[in-house]
């Protein structure tokens, strides 16, 4: 980064009194990775585009409660997490409503052998909302057990329980889906 760039807090401040260039110039900062995380959370880059621009709103609206007790990174990826959640939520009330009751999904292709990530992550799609949240934060964005209670808004403990707890579901419907290709 250049060193006569500002930071975030200076960007912040400045966005706080009303310039917008510092905002967008925190946008161009942070877009790839809310992105990202949007992207991981949801599992559709239409979905991802949607919650990350619609975090960048609320972030924008929510700047002069920023209280600076976290990263400006750190606040919007909380920001990002909760819409990404709320919205899987809503789409899978969704299809839920929209389905109909008679047809009966229609089993997953087993992914190739050689390549673990679309069975990964189609695990991954298979977990509860937070617990999926707290395993992308952890290992995909490489954020701290602290980093990722601060995002998700729970005590350090909950994201270790919920850590655990998702490694033992994907370790068992792994093993379930490595039984039935058997």
């Amino acid at each position: 980064m250049d060193e006569s760039a500002p930071d975030d807090t200076q960007l912040v401040r400045r966005a706080r009194a009303g310039d917008e260039a510092a905002f967008r110039g925190l946008v161009a900062r942070h877009q790839d990775r809310a992105y990202a995380l949007a992207l991981r959370l949801t599992g559709a880059p239409a979905d991802a585009e949607e919650v990350a621009q619609d975090a960048f709103v609320r972030a924008w609206r929510a700047l002069p409660s920023f209280r600076f007790e976290a990263a400006f990174g750190t606040w919007l990826h909380r920001i990002v997490a909760r819409r990404a959640l709320d919205r899987r939520e809503r789409l899978k009330a969704r299809a839920k409503r929209e389905a109909p009751e008679a047809d009966a999904p229609e089993p997953a292709a087993p992914a190739a052998a050689d390549d673990p990530g679309p069975r990964l992550e189609r695990l991954l799609d298979g977990l509860p909302e937070r617990a999926r949240a707290a395993v992308v934060l952890y290992y995909y964005e490489d954020r701290a057990v602290a980093e990722v209670a601060r995002i998700l808004g729970v005590p350090e403990g909950t994201v270790k329980t919920l850590l655990s707890r998702a490694r033992l579901s994907l370790r068992e419907a792994w093993a379930r889906e490595e039984a039935r290709q058997r």
